[in-house]
């Protein structure tokens, strides 16, 4: 009937159970003074008062009884409604448990949801990234199998070569791989102004000793790298002096392009030897960055070279403009006249219309009279007209 109440060890009894259990203790009591009775009646000791006395307290017991019933029923509905209020609260607290936790398993789905979007895009950039540095590599890789071949090697330090002269030398100033009198095919050739010399840029410079030095890693390997890159350098400057340097032909000053900073570097930081050879063989080791400047020089050169060619044009040009000059200044001068003349037109325009005003305004003011005298004085108007004029 009645629902489970807890009780304050904590455990959960039963309504009923408490209800039977007054009961069962009321019986108790009822069966000990039953047995009293019976004792007293054996023993024949007991007395009509004494039988009224028990009968008084077997009623106050009968009437306790009903009381405590009354109050175990009073117990059990108190208990009950508590129960509801009970269930009725601990209902509430889980739906708002169940509803803060709906909302946050929601607002967490979500920012789960972000942030795997987030991790996709920047796996997606890792991605890119990764398959350019897989691409940097081949070309790495590519670039190393250049270097490492002579021929292709040379191929690559002469297509930066050409690049750098064809962005900064207008067409017909240089020629590639032309051929010289005595056969030889320099990589370039500057065309000087003034009919002077050509300038050679040779872009065969030796790699190999470099690379060497590079992959040692013992001093003795070092060592021996070291002595076969200036050696190398040495021969490939005794044969751009020898075969590049014609009289009248070609400058007595070539150019050997190196197509590295960084090795440009080495070469001054640990190799001055080499520079100083150079020097006075009449060659400059150039880098990519060297090169460019000093054909932004010659560029300037050309271009000045072309301004005293074109000087008498020039000069040509500025006499036709100052007669176009003359002529025009006349042409404003009559311009002006016209003007001049038009203003004292309008002047000329204006005093007319002015006396015009003033005889009309005489008109309007004179008052005309019947007979002779109108007439005359109409009459009179146009000769007086004609003396006022």
């Amino acid at each position: 009937m009645f629902g489970p109440v807890t009780t304050l060890f904590g455990q959960e009894v039963p309504i009923a159970g408490l209800a039977l259990a007054a009961g069962a203790a009321v019986l108790v009591l009822l069966l000990i003074a039953t047995i009293v009775l019976w004792r007293n009646a054996r023993a024949g000791a007991a007395s009509e008062a004494e039988a009224r006395e028990l009968k008084a307290h077997l009623a106050e017991l009968a009437r306790t009884q009903s009381e405590m019933t009354g109050r175990v029923q009073t117990m059990a509905e108190l208990f009950g409604s508590r129960q509801a209020e009970l269930a009725k609260a601990l209902t509430d607290r889980l739906d708002t448990v169940s509803h803060r936790l709906g909302q946050s398993m929601s607002e967490t789905q979500k920012n789960t949801h972000e942030n795997l979007q987030q991790l996709q895009a920047r796996l997606a950039v890792i991605d890119s990234a990764q398959r350019n540095i897989t691409a940097l590599t081949g070309q790495v890789v590519e670039l190393q199998t250049i270097l490492s071949n002579k021929q292709t090697r040379g191929a690559f330090g002469q297509g930066r070569m050409e690049a750098i002269v064809a962005d900064g030398l207008p067409r017909g100033a240089y020629t590639f791989q032309a051929t010289l009198s005595n056969g030889r095919r320099p990589d370039c050739m500057v065309h000087m102004p003034n009919d002077m010399p050509n300038l050679v840029i040779d872009a065969k410079f030796p790699l190999e000793g470099y690379n060497a030095l590079r992959a040692a890693e013992t001093p003795e390997a070092e060592k021996a790298a070291m002595a076969q890159f200036r050696q190398d350098v040495f021969k490939h400057i005794a044969d751009i002096a020898e075969r590049y340097f014609l009289p009248g032909e070609t400058q007595d000053t070539a150019f050997m392009f190196v197509p590295s900073e960084s090795l440009f570097a080495e070469l001054n930081e640990r190799f001055a030897d080499i520079v100083q050879r150079a020097h006075r063989a009449r060659i400059v080791i150039v880098s990519p960055s060297l090169l460019l400047l000093s054909i932004q020089v010659i560029q300037a050169v050309l271009r000045d070279q072309r301004m005293r060619e074109q000087a008498h044009l020039i000069q040509i040009e500025v006499a036709h403009l100052m007669e176009d000059m003359g002529r025009l200044n006349e042409r404003v001068l009559k311009l002006q006249t016209h003007f001049a003349q038009a203003n004292r037109d309008v002047e000329q325009i204006l005093i007319s219309t002015d006396k015009l005003t003033r005889r009309g305004a005489k008109i309007e003011s004179l008052e005309f009279a019947a007979g002779a005298e109108t007439e005359a004085d109409n009459e009179a108007l146009p000769r007086a007209a004609e003396a006022g004029e």
